[in-house]
């Protein structure tokens, strides 16, 4: 298959290019290099991919509709793996404009170049921020998710509904997942994993907002990335909303026991007042991803942060990553 990735330099999106290409698929990444974070990050997450013969990365927007209509039709995709999206919940209430713009503005002029040239095929990253406080836990993919906390939650749901629509008025097929906090190398620098593992090693404080029984369902990348795969390549449903999470939600205190137990390291610790827009729980309900994604968390929380910290310790031996 020749397969369109959205965001394919970014964490999710170049793990799930490497995945496609190791099945032997053409998969061709689209990425902007947003400066929400350093691209140096995004350049050195497909450094080795570059130099797959059946990989080629394209520089623009998704939100471009020309282009995306002109890359539409050079390449001939049977299917567009869109991970492409302004992320970020606390910056999001800063800036709700620009978080409405790239995520659901740029999403229907990528739906517009699709329907107008093709492919009609599409998995889409939503995000577990749609629930908000409101949903039960575990959280189930029918909740209405009426009240998410954050611009860029209310953003993700407004998404999922014009995908719906899009099914219904043309023909297409879309399956949306829902990723609950995922982590691993690559993992983007916003991220609690992250910052807590990357100022510890750099002996540097970290800050929990709020008592730290706060609690996520943190889902290690590959878990994620093979239920992509068996999305895009097998769409066992039209539509469908898929939560991926780790079934196993962790306190923000135990969080970072387990990354001092991983760092083998102590952290210096500075307590502030919890942040608008910071859910209480997540906790997802992955039976229905279980039984249409063959999904099933292998990796757990010890593992993925031992892995996680053998990266990040690489990339700040390196260089990239440096004592602010």
């Amino acid at each position: 298959m020749k397969i369109l990735v959205t965001g394919g330099a970014g964490f999710i999106g170049s793990h799930a290019c490497d995945d496609l290409l190791a099945q032997g698929h053409h998969v061709v990444a689209l990425d902007n290099f947003d400066r929400f974070y350093p691209p140096i990050y995004k350049r050195r997450n497909i450094a080795l991919t570059l130099q797959h013969q059946n990989f080629k990365l394209v520089e623009g927007d998704f939100g471009d509709r020309l282009e995306m209509g002109k890359l539409l039709q050079q390449e001939s995709f049977e299917v567009v793996l869109h991970l492409a999206a302004q992320a970020g919940v606390r910056p999001s209430i800063h800036d709700p404009l620009k978080y409405e713009r790239v995520n659901v503005a740029h999403l229907v002029n990528l739906l517009e170049a699709m329907r107008e040239h093709g492919p009609r095929k599409i998995v889409s990253a939503s995000s577990s921020t749609v629930y908000g406080n409101k949903t039960p836990v575990p959280f189930r993919e029918d909740a209405p998710c009426m009240q998410p906390l954050s611009p860029y939650g209310a953003t993700k749901r407004a998404g999922e509904i014009f995908l719906g629509t899009y099914c219904g008025l043309y023909g297409f097929k879309a399956i949306i997942v829902r990723p609950f906090n995922v982590y691993g190398p690559r993992v983007r620098p916003d991220t609690a994993v992250y910052t807590f593992m990357r100022n510890i090693l750099l002996n540097e404080p970290i800050q929990i907002f709020g008592d730290g029984t706060t609690a996520r369902d943190y889902t290690y990348i590959s878990d994620i990335v093979a239920a992509l795969s068996v999305a895009v390549l097998t769409f066992p449903v039209d539509f469908g909303i898929y939560n991926l999470g780790g079934e196993s939600p962790v306190t923000l205190n135990d969080l970072v026991a387990n990354i001092e137990r991983a760092t083998g390291t102590k952290a210096a610790i500075e307590h502030m007042a919890m942040q608008s827009g910071d859910v209480e729980r997540t906790c997802a309900d992955i039976s229905k991803a279980r039984k249409d994604l063959a999904f099933s968390p292998r990796i757990g929380l010890n593992e993925g942060l031992d892995r996680t910290f053998t990266w990040l310790q690489s990339e700040i031996n390196a260089g990239v990553i440096k004592s602010e």
